[in-house]
């Protein structure tokens, strides 16, 4: 048998969230609560082990809008401590707009869910912590791959202004205003003959193409492009999944520096069509399309493993001249959101009084300004934006952030609790291919890692103060300190010296053990039955009463069932959605399934641990 450099696992797991009238995290309005589930949220944990060392890395990407440090402390206080630790674990989201909320430690992100939601945080925590046991157990050698492309109709560039005012040094590098690059790693599996056992791509992307009056749970268009790989093309069983040792396929699309890239093409208000549904499946489609087409050839990743993370004080943090570009030292400052912030994007408008762009709030930039001129060190940091919200002061979001760098070979991932812009991100990768002296296209960088605290813009970016802008908390010089700090980190890694982190305070919310979960709505009979005939295509309805609209979380909640007993969906499949809703006194579930065209036989839906309905017959 072939020897490989490499041990490598994958596993998925649930970590769907309460789908019962509780706020979808992105973005911030209070309307927006779940009624049901469109895509399940999942997720999934690659475990790579690089054999000479037997140094490992957990890899885990989920379908949530943001890890925060309370979920990172819980899913490690899990792991067993003598093979895992701050360095080696990096926890990622997709940023799906459409996740549940409320799982977080910091006030300012359950402001819209009326507080902490014990059970979608122990939900996520557990399933991150599943998909990892699951990647554990499947352990095996394997052959990694580096393959890249590009992708041009699945993003637009939504604050072009902003980007206009980066010197053309670095326009030139993204000549359409978008980063196209799409990355693929995968694992192939020694002893089945080379099979696809795992494949990571990374794509800068939001997760925006459901908009904010959607209400049901979805992993947007990222989770749709692993389902489309996972379920459609591998015929992944995500029920039967959870078995350890079971062969099987993982997908995840991960992000990189999306934070002014939108999918709302071609003009980042929606798109590319007026269904915002069809939208999330033709971006997915699009990311698969893109990654899939990497699935052949490419560079094989010789071993080498190396991870670093340093905990930073980004409130007040002082940077060297030489990194911030106009020759003098700087200090970033605490946390504080702006006017721009407030007033959302295109694809999500915020509040009405407030608008996006420098100046555009007169009032409150007229206070700024004589603020800045009382605080010369305030201004420093902050000017021009239009101060509103001192979350830093409020103890609202984080000071002590994690800056994490690992190594894969010959691919470097610069992992950072950050939204972080196209240009941001350029500069972040020339700062570490230098001091490593690898290509430019071996790193990238990885967003929404860890934690979260915003955006990272460029200083001109900033000046412009888009919502971007407005959102890059730390103010002016958070770019140049975060150069600052992985070029540190970068040559710790060279020189193979020990890394200086700060010592973090407990948890904002500490970490909890798992918990049994309150039981799930009690279906108690079919309030609707399907049409007797279909055709397919066509959309089979039914309506189940149950006995309340809240309780615990399931893997499932209704299925399709053929004649035989077989499961054919359930609301894990893009076919499928079930919503509750409360009329009068009485609650109901109502389960679609969409037949899909190849489709012909006898079926019914029956709702998990109730009655089913009646068959009903699908005729060619």
């Amino acid at each position: 048998m072939e020897t490989a450099a490499w041990l490598a696992g994958c596993g998925i797991a649930d970590v769907t969230g309460e789908p019962w009238r509780v706020g979808l995290m992105g973005y911030g309005m209070r309307f927006q609560r779940s009624t049901g589930i469109q895509l399940r949220q999942r997720s999934r944990a690659f475990l790579l082990v690089d054999r000479p060392s037997e140094r490992r890395l957990v890899y885990v990407v989920a379908d949530i809008g943001m890890f925060f440090r309370n979920v990172r402390d819980a899913v490690l206080a899990r792991l067993d401590p003598s093979v895992y630790n701050e360095d080696n674990v990096v926890l990622t989201a997709t940023h799906t707009h459409a996740g549940v909320a409320g799982y977080s430690g910091y006030r300012l992100y359950n402001m819209t869910t009326n507080g902490f939601r014990p059970r979608t945080f122990q939900a996520i925590v557990d399933g991150v912590v599943e998909s990892i046991r699951l990647a554990e157990a499947d352990l095996a050698p394997a052959r990694l791959v580096l393959t890249r492309g590009e992708l041009h109709d699945a993003s637009v560039n939504r604050s072009p202004t902003a980007f206009a005012r980066n010197p053309e040094s670095d326009r030139r590098h993204f000549p359409t205003a978008i980063d196209p690059t799409t990355t693929l790693l995968r694992i192939e599996r020694i002893e089945r003959d080379g099979r696809l056992a795992g494949a990571l791509n990374w794509f800068a992307t939001h997760g925006t193409s459901l908009t904010n009056r959607n209400t049901l749970i979805s992993g947007d268009n990222k989770g749709y492009a692993a389902y489309r790989w996972e379920r459609e093309i591998a015929g992944v069983d995500y029920l039967a999944a959870a078995t350890p040792g079971r062969p099987g396929f993982v997908a995840a699309f991960a992000q990189t520096n999306a934070g002014d890239m939108s999918p709302n093409v071609p003009d980042a208000v929606q798109g590319p069509t007026d269904d915002e549904v069809e939208n999330t499946r033709i971006i997915g489609e699009r990311q698969y399309d893109a990654a899939q087409a990497l699935s052949e050839g490419g560079e094989e990743v010789g071993g080498g493993l190396d991870c670093r993370l340093s905990n930073v004080n980004l409130a007040r943090l002082d940077v060297a001249a030489e990194f911030t570009g106009d020759g003098r030292a700087h200090r970033t400052g605490r946390a504080v959101l702006g006017a721009a912030f407030a007033a959302g994007t295109k694809e999500g408008p915020g509040a009405k009084p407030f608008r996006e762009g420098v100046g555009a709030n007169r009032l409150l930039s007229a206070c700024c300004s004589a603020a800045y001129r009382l605080r010369p060190g305030l201004g420093d940091a902050q000017r021009p934006k239009a101060l509103l919200i001192p979350a830093g002061r409020l103890g609202w979001t984080a000071d002590v952030l994690p800056v994490q760098l690992v190594r894969i070979g010959s691919l470097v991932l610069i992992a950072l609790a950050q939204e972080v812009t196209i240009v941001a991100g350029l500069r972040l990768r020339r700062a570490v291919a230098g001091v490593l002296g690898v290509p430019l296209e071996d790193v990238l960088v990885q967003g929404y890692a860890n934690d979260y605290a915003g955006y990272v813009t460029t200083p001109e970016e900033y000046a412009e103060q888009r919502y971007e802008g407005g959102h890059t908390m730390f103010g002016r010089w958070e770019l140049a300190a975060y150069v600052q700090e992985v070029t540190r980190l970068a040559t710790d890694m060279r020189d193979g010296a020990p890394t200086r982190s700060l010592e973090r305070a407990a948890s904002a919310r500490p970490a909890a053990p798992s918990a049994t979960q309150a039981p799930a709505p009690v279906c108690t009979s079919v309030i609707s039955q399907p049409r007797q005939t279909y055709r397919p295509g066509d959309v089979a309805v039914a309506e189940f009463a149950v006995s309340s609209g809240a309780g615990g979380l399931l893997p499932a909640y209704f299925f399709a069932t053929d004649s035989a007993g077989n499961r054919v969906a359930d609301d894990g499949d893009w076919s499928t959605t079930i919503e509750w809703v409360e009329r009068g006194k009485q609650w109901l579930a109502r389960a679609t399934w969409r037949i899909p065209l190849d489709t012909t036989g006898t079926f019914s839906l029956t709702y998990q641990g109730g009655p089913r309905t009646d068959e009903f017959a699908v005729l060619e």
